[in-house]
């Protein structure tokens, strides 16, 4: 098949473009080399062969060049951070997806099968259940009651403390302007591909997570901080009070939750949670890369939160199964895959610093005042 990868030089994009080019597929990639990501270089994982078209995922220069020839495409590429541009989360990434149909449709493009990349955030606070009034989808939870540190989500009804349930893909809540943007790309890809007889689907990653992970991106997450951190002689610090809980999961498997999708005729129209469907706390987390890396330090609790954070966000990953995928890599295989990357790079330097200190004067990091 000719494929095409838009995001295709990134973390997942570069893992998916690895196992398609082992799969015998001609690949093409549509990537800005983002300077936050990539310093506007070619990585220099990405094999010399590989059609690489540089330009923006709203461009329809660009991602008509890149189309040409296409059979499937594998839309990876994603505006990820913690800042208040609201309007660039819906442009690129909604913007982009709406963009993708409209080339196809007016060109009448031969697309077998389109797969869009989303996110376990459509789900916002998550599914829980109250003792007293059932099922509940709660909203964000309260300033007020961050700030005091009161963590756990709280029936909206009668204000007891709920059980979080595993987040199925029948529902969305999303609060945040990421979570939004993601969730306005799932209905704009699946209906506009039903309308138009267009193969597609949505796989919701969970925290995706393994080698390649820019050292150098803000939004790339808790392994690059923590590890960073502990290489820098610096304790990871957890917010909230660490019990919070996560889903985390391979980047290899989520490339192959993409492929099998990408064979599957059932898959068409649907959305699929791709996870590893077990809690992880934060501070687990925590204490098992310290462990990983043989370090003696110990997490430190900062009596800080992050705002828009979900307290508990675990995907149930049955429907995906049902399909024949499995997870096969767990947490220890996450630290040390990424560990031998970072130590194959010879990466030691501070880039969360900076980041932290932004976030904190932004006033997306807050700390408890009661």
């Amino acid at each position: 098949m000719k494929c095409l990868v838009t995001g295709g030089a990134g973390f997942i994009g570069s893992h998916l473009v690895d196992r398609l080019l082992e799969e015998g597929h001609e690949v093409t990639i549509l990537d800005s080399l983002s300077p936050r990501v990539h310093a506007r270089r070619r990585p220099d994982y990405i094999p010399d062969d590989v059609r690489v078209v540089i330009g923006d995922v709203r461009d329809p220069k660009g991602v008509m060049s890149a189309l040409e020839g296409a059979e499937v495409i594998f839309h990876q590429a994603a505006y990820q951070d913690y800042l208040a541009d609201f309007s660039t989360f819906i442009t690129t990434n909604a913007g982009s997806t709406a963009l993708l149909y409209e080339i196809i449709v007016e060109r009448r493009l031969p697309i077998s099968k389109v797969v869009v990349a989303s996110s376990q955030a459509v789900y916002g606070e998550g599914l829980y259940e109250c003792d007293e009034h059932g099922l509940q989808q709660p909203p964000t939870r309260a300033e007020a009651q961050l700030r005091s540190g009161d963590w756990e989500v709280r029936c909206p009804k009668c204000g007891v403390g709920m059980r979080p349930l595993p987040l199925g893909e029948e529902y969305a809540n999303p609060y945040n302007a990421y979570a939004l943007s993601k969730w306005s790309e799932e209905l704009i890809a699946l209906r506009l591909g039903q309308l138009y007889g267009i193969s597609t689907v949505a796989l919701r990653y969970s925290i995706t997570q393994g080698p390649r992970q820019s050292p150098v991106n803000t939004y790339s997450g808790i392994c690059r901080i923590f590890s960073q951190r502990i290489l820098c002689g610096k304790a990871p610090v957890v917010f909230e009070d660490g019990r919070q809980t996560r889903d985390f999961v391979h980047v290899a498997d989520v490339v192959e939750a993409n492929l099998l999708v990408m064979r599957e005729p059932r898959a068409g129209g649907q959305v699929f949670n791709v996870g590893s469907g077990r809690p992880t706390t934060v501070l687990e987390y925590a204490l098992g890369i310290l462990a990983a890396f043989g370090s003696d330090l110990q997490p430190v609790l900062s009596s800080e939160y992050r705002v828009g954070d979900n307290r508990h966000s675990v995907s149930s990953i049955a429907r995906l199964q049902s399909l024949g995928w499995a997870p096969r890599y767990g947490l220890s295989r996450i630290f040390s895959d990424y560990l031998e990357w970072l130590s194959a790079r010879g990466e030691t330097q501070d880039h969360f610093s900076e980041a932290d200190a932004a976030m904190r004067r932004l006033g997306v990091v807050r700390r408890v005042t009661q």
